[in-house]
């Protein structure tokens, strides 16, 4: 069972490795936008479209498509070989495009009436200028989708590093479009910059599956094929629990349409931030281990329960210090990503608040993100339907009360407190079919993880009372700094960590080992 964990995460470090690049870009890109756009009327209709449109793409491609898809493909991979593991991901191929074109065409129709419903609180200038921006970037769905298809066809084969790094192709392009031509256009331009990217990271993908023997050009389904008939059986209801998953942003953008110009922006932008951390070790790891558990699913359930429990204190152990640093210095962080151009003193605060709340969630969204995986690889669909549907619940009445209590600030708290309690429901329910409690948090475990978080917390105070931020100086020192607090952070809960022998880095050094031996 090691063996699994070590692979696993070898894996998952091949994909945080991948994907750091990508995040990076990504910030890049935010903090390129927040210069040229600041917090403004336009870029609030702007992210109201794109999330229409990201919408669409995490819930038929992203989501669910890799939810049903990736345990099939790698099990028929695995026991019928590499031609019927091809046939079937020709037929994916097929349905997914049959399906995209009729969502695309139904969503350019249904555009005036989405928007009224994401952002009722437009007037009717910003609305219209939504609804043009959202019918321009429906296609997006297209490229997107057919790239999620091969980035299953990949992670099944064991080939994290190039899905995790394609993103990055997608905000290169953006950055590079934005920058060249925001001087001469308007908002309508980030549209063209997100469609090259997608076209970008499709094709990035599509070729490596195609190197890797898998050539995704596709084929009319088969009606009478098992494996193809139950993957069409398991993304119905994985598509009807995501979309409820995906509701939590939207209910943000509702209830932000509600308050000051900007509150939008600001949200987005400090979720922007909270996506580094939460790409580079959540779902990379998730990514990583739902192959692994497709695999060590016919092992039996103690195999499977032991699997489940390490990756998810795994996943707690990596994003456990991210939590506490970013609560600390999210003030800082901010200042030093996004301080310029047009973003001013009031974003800067807003932003900054926003990102302390949405990092209070990073330890239930690492749990549940895990806990779905290993529901998605048991063919649980019920129940993570029943998870999905818990987070959306108390993320409403959260959202809805907390607005009321402290503004935009209770809309990105209300979702890290709603994945928690998921988490909870999902480990519950999990427990209940594998037939016995999975064991997160033993005394051993907990007792560590919080001595190390004792001394994580004291080492950065001492740091900001040696030498507190320097907001006013350039910002090289600033960034310095930042720097600076990061290693100094890790450095102790890595000290710490090992030398309270946490089994964690002992998968980490299988992991090593593993890499090795490969070469």
């Amino acid at each position: 069972m090691s063996n699994n964990i070590s692979r696993m995460v070898r894996n998952a470090m091949t994909m945080m490795a991948g994907t750091l690049a990508s995040r990076i870009l990504g910030l890049v890109r935010e903090i390129i936008t927040a210069a040229i756009f600041g917090a403004s009327r336009s870029l609030d209709a702007f992210y109201v479209a794109y999330t229409l449109a990201n919408l669409a793409r995490q819930l038929l491609a992203e989501g669910a498509l890799s939810a049903a898809f990736v345990p099939i493909f790698a099990r028929a991979l695995d026991e019928k070989g590499s031609d019927r593991a091809r046939d079937l991901a020709k037929q994916a191929s097929g349905a997914l495009i049959g399906a995209c074109i009729v969502v695309v065409s139904l969503g350019i129709f249904f555009t005036p009436w989405l928007v009224d419903v994401m952002a009722p609180g437009f007037d009717g200038e910003k609305a219209e200028l939504a609804i043009k921006l959202t019918r321009w970037l429906f296609p997006f769905l297209m490229m997107v989708s057919l790239a999620a298809l091969a980035m299953g066809v990949l992670n099944s084969m064991d080939r994290f590093f190039v899905p995790a790094v394609a993103p990055a192709l997608s905000n290169l392009a953006y950055i590079t479009v934005v920058v060249l031509f925001a001087s001469r256009a308007d908002v309508a331009l980030l549209v063209w910059a997100v469609m090259i990217g997608g076209f970008l990271q499709m094709a990035l993908q599509l070729f490596a599956a195609h190197r890797e023997g898998v050539s995704l050009v596709p084929s009319l389904p088969k009606r009478d094929d098992p494996e193809l008939k139950k993957m069409i059986l398991l993304f119905l209801p994985y598509a009807a629990g995501l979309s409820l998953n995906q509701v939590n942003p939207v209910i943000s953008r509702i209830m932000g349409s509600f308050l000051q110009d900007g509150a939008i922006s600001v949200l987005t932008y400090a979720n922007r931030v909270i996506q580094l951390p939460l790409g580079l070790i959540v779902i990379a790891i998730s990514q990583a281990v739902l192959p692994e558990l497709s695999r060590c699913v016919v092992e039996g359930n103690d195999v499977f329960r032991d699997t489940v429990r390490d990756s998810v204190r795994f996943a707690l152990f990596a994003i456990l210090p991210i939590t506490l640093g970013a609560c600390m210095v999210s003030d800082s962080v901010i200042n030093v990503l996004f301080y310029r151009g047009a973003f001013d003193q009031w974003a800067w605060k807003a932003t900054s608040e926003a990102l302390f709340m949405y990092a209070l969630g990073l330890p239930g969204m690492a749990c549940s993100t895990v806990i779905m995986r290993a529901l998605y690889a048991k063919g649980l669909s019920r129940s993570a339907v029943i998870v999905t549907s818990s987070s959306v619940v108390f993320n409403l009445i959260l959202s809805y009360s907390m607005m009321k209590w402290i503004g935009f600030s209770g809309l990105a708290l209300a979702p890290s407190v709603a994945f928690t309690i998921s988490a909870a429901v999902g480990i519950y329910l999990l427990s209940l079919r594998i037939g016995g409690p999975i064991g997160l948090f033993g005394f051993s475990w907990v007792s560590k993880m919080a001595i190390s978080g004792v001394v994580l917390f004291l080492s950065v105070r001492a740091f900001e009372l040696l030498w507190p931020f320097p907001s006013q100086a350039s910002l090289a020192i600033r960034s310095g700094w930042i720097g600076l607090i990061f290693i100094s952070g890790m450095t102790s809960y890595g000290i710490i960590t090992y030398g309270l022998r946490c089994g964690e880095w002992e998968w980490i050094k299988g992991a090593f080992r593993a890499k090795r031996k490969s070469r």
